[in-house]
């Protein structure tokens, strides 16, 4: 474990080599699982703010279901979810060639929105447990992200580096120095035992 400021980072962060596939894992990951994807509580706000502007490049299942239901629903715990559609994909999922897609990053992506997508999105597949003293930052070991853990072998590019810009995001660029440092160093003793 890595401990850094108030969050304990995996060993497999810096261990497991990652790069998305989309070509082969089809955006699996927003239209399988139990829930929709983890939301900070700022961010239904944000959401509910552009949800019209959104809206162009939803599905019309997607609309449907955000008109019907709101932005989020609650998970198991109680916790702040996207909704789903017919209890599977993600409200927000659009589709191009069996492709998943956010519609909020699109909108972000046209320059109708300041917000990007849900950092819980963003960092996937690294997923944040809030614990009373500290985060707990873990990746999340789904098969349906096999094709990731191919890519990032052949590339041998490691997880953090590549979430780079999503850790960044939710930690901010002192907190990804000090992980750097931290798995440098580590790097530098285990090269030279």
């Amino acid at each position: 474990m890595i401990p850094i400021d108030n969050t304990i980072v995996s060993d497999n962060l810096a261990e497991i080599k990652f790069v998305c596939d989309l070509k082969k894992c089809k955006g699996a990951c927003c239209v399988e699982g139990d829930f929709g994807a983890p939301l900070l509580e700022e961010e239904i706000g944000l959401i509910e703010d552009d949800i019209e502007v959104i809206k162009p490049f939803m599905t019309e299942a997607g609309i449907k279901t955000i008109d019907l239901y709101g932005v989020f629903d609650y998970d198991f715990s109680g916790e702040f979810v996207t909704p789903l559609v017919n209890g599977c994909e993600c409200a927000f999922a659009n589709f191009t060639d069996d492709v998943a897609w956010c519609a909020i990053e699109k909108a972000y992506e046209a320059g109708v929105t300041r917000f990007r997508k849900p950092v819980s999105c963003h960092l996937y597949p690294v997923r944040i447990s809030t614990r009373q003293s500290f985060d707990a930052v873990n990746y999340h070991e789904w098969g349906i992200c096999r094709p990731a853990l191919i890519n990032g072998k052949r590339l041998g590019i490691p997880l953090y580096k590549f979430l780079k810009e999503a850790l960044i995001r939710r930690y901010g660029k002192t907190w990804y120095s000090k992980l750097e440092k931290k798995i440098n160093t580590r790097n530098t003793k285990k090269d030279q035992a």
